[in-house]
């Protein structure tokens, strides 16, 4: 298991130089080599000594994985600094861990209380997955998504909390963040264009019903000089919508 997880990072990380520097430099690799040892004394039933070893791994590597978290081979943790993976969590084959991602609970209820990622599951930076659902295989969730429900196989979730914003991901590279879809820019681009519709309907009808010397001194309502409408263009602008 210890080689599939060497040989995981040099496929998914360009800055491996060599083995030695994985073995001794790469705290994901190291907090899970800390893991299988304490999660292996966890399941014969010896008390403290597991979770002694996942405090010192998290002293060292800024990793806090619970002895009892089920964690499949080839896992990564990219920059693993802040993650944290609860007491019930299962993570699948391949896994792709970012930074400050949590697989947590949402409450003090007993039994399996935490995330199930399936296989080749990409976890973004600073994402959070809560409770006890089902993450299918192939998934990708957005950094600083907010996962709070089963998400499906070979999709691609974002936002707070997380939405499917594709299906049929599969074929996609997995390390693309930059492709993600900014679900609510797009809704409020929508909703900001049809407003603009209706506005430019209401303009022609005003014109038609009513002549400029009909109304006197009284203006006709005039969308084009709405200032608002420049602040809300480049709020879309800038999330690339």
């Amino acid at each position: 298991m210890l080689l599939t997880d060497l040989r995981t990072i040099f496929e998914r990380d360009p800055a491996a130089r060599n083995w030695l520097e994985v073995l001794f430099c790469y705290p994901g690799l190291q907090a899970l080599i800390f893991h299988r040892l304490a999660h292996w004394l966890y399941k014969i039933g010896i008390p403290f000594i597991p979770r002694f070893i996942s405090h010192i791994s998290r002293f060292l590597t800024g990793i806090e994985i619970h002895p009892g978290a089920l964690i499949g081979q080839g896992v990564f943790i990219d920059h693993g600094m802040g993650v944290v993976i609860g007491e019930t969590a299962i993570v699948g084959d391949y896994a792709l861990i970012y930074q400050g991602v949590t697989l947590g609970g949402t409450g003090k209820e007993s039994g399996k209380r935490h995330p199930t990622l399936g296989s080749h599951v990409v976890v973004g930076a600073g994402a959070k997955v809560l409770g006890n659902i089902e993450i299918g295989d192939r998934v990708r969730i957005g950094a600083g998504s907010v996962v709070l429900r089963d998400v499906p196989s070979n999709t691609t979730v974002v936002g707070i909390p997380g939405r499917v914003t594709r299906q049929n991901n599969s074929g996609s590279n997995a390390l693309d963040h930059n492709k993600v879809r900014d679900v609510e820019a797009e809704v409020i681009r929508a909703l900001f264009e049809r407003v603009k519709a209706l506005e430019k309907e209401f303009e022609q009808l005003q014109q038609s019903s009513f002549s400029a010397t009909e109304l006197g001194n009284e203006q006709l309502y005039n969308p084009k000089n709405n200032k608002s409408d420049g602040i809300i263009d480049d709020f879309l602008d800038g999330a690339g919508i």
